[in-house]
């Protein structure tokens, strides 16, 4: 799903009038300081499409005609442009405030379209120097950055420097909450690809439990897991969706994938078992299975599902797995499996440096 940023344009990008709030003249026009260099890394750099949301009281009316309006919006537009900076949309309310209207910020009737599953509000951000600006983030379920000084504004950050903004985005951490129901299955799946290792996890399958585990713990991963499933039936209906759902979770903490990895690979011995793990998040799923298993159950997991956990992860998370493994105990087997593909995915999800998407394709 898409991330956004929300912004304000006066007072946040260009400097607000001082005498009667109202940009008419290209005499007015004055840039924040700092939000080229700002705003140009983060479209360089980070993930988010760029909205621009303003306020223009009476715009188009005799108080404010659109021939002032236009000569110095569109020398904001070219100014950006020229830097690499490009607006996706851009929504402007022309209603007076006593109107009420139901597009004026903060209500969100502008926004609709962006109030569906194509877009990761609660990672998004709405940026602005109003009070307003922090409401409306509330409003559309965002997060906020307040452009000013007052500490008593109840919102995520607070500053009037963008590159403190750039900054404070780019340590966000990659983080996902799919909740899935189905008649068969109710999951929730919550994973911070910056995290530390943590895992709390609960399916009612202890040794699926274990094996998630050794996922969050050696991918380096915080991973949370609810599964409520019908285990009276089987254990297929539970394993394949809470695959499904965490390949889902990944893919849309990953958002493009700019500046990772991308290739993971890592051949882990467990005793007597050898596993070799390779994967490419590379947007097409595939799973090569080269596991042969002579137990039907390892505690209450059929051993036939983890096969079918990696082809329903890779599926969601779209990414190629490659996947071996040799050895007489089948506990040892599995588990090695397990961990090497953590570890094949640390690697893949570690930033390499640079800015780019890693394909010559330009997407993934």
């Amino acid at each position: 799903m898409k991330k956004i940023l929300f912004i304000d344009r006066d007072g946040t990008l260009v400097i607000e009038p001082p005498i009667d709030f109202q940009l008419d003249s290209l005499e007015k026009l004055e840039f924040y300081p700092g939000v080229f260099q700002g705003l140009g890394k983060i479209a360089k750099e980070l993930d988010y499409m760029f909205v621009m949301v303003t306020n223009q009281d009476g715009l188009g009316t005799d108080a404010f005609p659109e021939t002032t309006f236009q000569p110095a919006h569109s020398k904001i537009l070219q100014a950006f442009e020229n830097e690499g900076i490009k607006f996706d949309a851009i929504h402007i309310d022309r209603s007076f405030p006593h109107e009420n209207a139901p597009t004026r910020k903060p209500r969100t009737g502008m926004l609709t379209e962006y109030m569906n599953n194509d877009y990761d509000l609660g990672n998004s951000f709405v940026i602005g120097d109003r009070v307003t600006d922090v409401q409306l983030a509330e409003n559309m379920g965002c997060k906020s950055i307040f452009f000013g000084n007052d500490s008593s504004v109840n919102a995520n950050f607070i500053t009037t420097s963008w590159i403190d903004i750039y900054t404070y985005l780019k340590n966000q951490t990659r983080t996902s909450i799919i909740n899935r129901t189905t008649s068969e299955t109710d999951i929730y799946v919550k994973i911070n690809l910056d995290g530390n290792g943590k895992s709390d996890i609960e399916t009612g399958i202890g040794f699926f439990d274990h094996m998630l585990h050794q996922i969050a713990k050696h991918a380096g991963i915080d991973l949370s897991v609810r599964l409520n499933g019908d285990i009276n039936v089987d254990e297929h209906h539970s394993i394949e969706d809470l695959a499904l759902t965490l390949g889902q979770a990944f893919a849309e903490a990953l958002g493009t994938k700019r500046g990772i990895a991308r290739y993971g690979f890592f051949i882990l011995p467990m005793d007597e078992n050898l596993a070799q793990v390779a994967i490419d998040f590379g947007g097409r799923p595939y799973l090569v299975w080269n596991v042969d298993f002579k137990r039907e159950k390892i505690g209450e997991m059929p051993t036939e599902m983890i096969e079918h956990f990696f082809k329903s992860f890779s599926d969601t998370a779209r990414c190629n797995l490659n996947i071996k493994a040799e050895g007489t105990n089948e506990h040892h087997k599995a588990e090695a499996v397990f961990k090497a593909f953590a570890k094949a995915v640390k690697s893949a999800i570690t930033f390499d440096g640079t800015t780019s998407i890693p394909s010559t394709k330009g997407i993934l």
